[in-house]
């Protein structure tokens, strides 16, 4: 949910699909197909705001810096959007520069510049991780065998399943501390 009235979804369909061939009503009819029947019969559905093709992709850019020039959200890294953490990785990496700023003009700590990209990129791969993994558990892949898929289906299953799953995800879609800067 985006808001109380809008929301953002997800199909997974071909990289080579070509967008104005998904009307809304097509895209209605094919997300229902997805959906428990239950879920299904209550979708609202109106008119889409945007469309697009996105590619189930990552990125890091390593360092995060040059000089002084601090890269931030997607300038430095890019996420799928299975794992929801572009918006939350970028707030972090301006939370990050904003509290070494902080210090370099309070305290006159200008040794903490240099550590800008090191302290972002412990959470930027924390969080590639976790949205390569679940990109990885919820779509379906050309290069996947059945082996592969019924992997996947079962790791699903387990984490949604288990307290211990389910903690793990929450944990990781909420967001990982932040780090303290010393």
């Amino acid at each position: 949910m985006r808001s109380a009235t809008r929301t953002r979804y997800y199909l997974q369909v071909p990289a080579e699909e070509n967008v104005a061939d998904w009307s809304d009503q097509r895209f209605w009819d094919e997300l229902k197909t997805r959906l428990p029947a239950e879920l299904a019969e209550k979708l609202v559905t109106g008119p889409s705001i945007e469309k697009s093709i996105a590619p189930l992709r990552s990125f890091v850019v390593e360092p995060m810096q040059y000089g002084r020039m601090f890269l931030l959200g997607d300038a430095a890294h890019i996420v799928p959007p299975t794992g929801a953490k572009g918006l939350n990785l970028a707030a972090s990496d301006v939370s990050t520069l904003f509290n070494i700023l902080l210090k370099v003009y309070r305290e006159g700590r200008t040794d903490l510049l240099e550590k800008y990209s090191e302290i972002c990129l412990r959470r930027v791969w924390k969080a590639e991780r976790f949205s390569w993994w679940m990109t990885s558990m919820l779509h379906r892949f050309d290069e996947h065998d059945d082996f592969s898929q019924r992997i996947s289906a079962s790791e699903l299953d387990y984490f949604v399943s288990s307290e211990a799953g389910r903690k793990t995800i929450a944990e990781n879609y909420v967001g990982l501390p932040y780090e303290a800067i010393e």
